[in-house]
């Protein structure tokens, strides 16, 4: 049986046999509800749990941030994707392949891919809400505490993994990329509730 390449109605490109017949509408995101201006928040934590925290600081100096790679040490996304500073043919054809291999991923594992990425991608967030902790808040951006310092790498290496991502599902050409960058664009819009 013949098959083509058509997108669902999740929003993912994918081979279909002869005789499918799409979903009649592809689903739209919601609309993001209107938010009032937030007086930013602290969130205090009870003096025995700030206690905790600072009691580990001396632990995280020692068996955490030791565990912290130096950036030049580190992967980045670019190891893992095609080197767009290889001469046009070169990078079209390592591009070529990388769809090549991605068209044949069934769905579920775009849809897991996706929702890593948004989640990494909502990182601004979830710093954000660390920095607002009682014993582990990084008030100038920049700050020493062991704590700090660990939010900041974890940030990073975060932030690496959705911009592997993201520029894998951009180049498998397989999901609605728009309704995507919507999605991440509500929830860090949005903020935690």
């Amino acid at each position: 049986m013949a098959s083509s390449l058509a997108w669902n109605h999740n929003g993912f490109l994918h081979r279909q046999s002869k005789g499918f017949k799409p979903h009649p509408s592809k689903p739209t995101l919601p609309k993001a509800p209107s938010s009032s201006l937030r007086t930013p928040k602290r969130y205090s934590l009870p003096p025995e749990k700030i206690e905790v925290f600072k009691s580990l600081e001396g632990w995280v100096s020692h068996c955490i941030l030791p565990l912290v790679k130096p950036v030049e040490k580190s992967w980045q996304p670019r190891d893992f994707l095609p080197d767009s500073s290889l001469p046009v043919e070169d990078f079209n054809n390592k591009v070529r392949a990388l769809r090549e291999r991605a068209i044949e991923l069934p769905d579920d594992y775009l849809v897991v891919l996706v929702g890593d990425m948004i989640t990494e991608d909502a990182l601004p967030t979830y710093q954000t809400r660390l920095n607002q902790l009682d014993g582990v808040a990084d008030n100038t951006g920049s700050s020493k505490s062991p704590w700090a310092v660990w939010t900041r790498a974890w940030t990073a290496e975060e932030n690496r993994h959705g911009d592997l991502l993201k520029t894998y599902l951009y180049l498998s050409g397989r999901v609605d990329m728009l309704m995507i960058e919507r999605t991440i664009h509500y929830l860090i819009a949005n903020g935690i509730v």
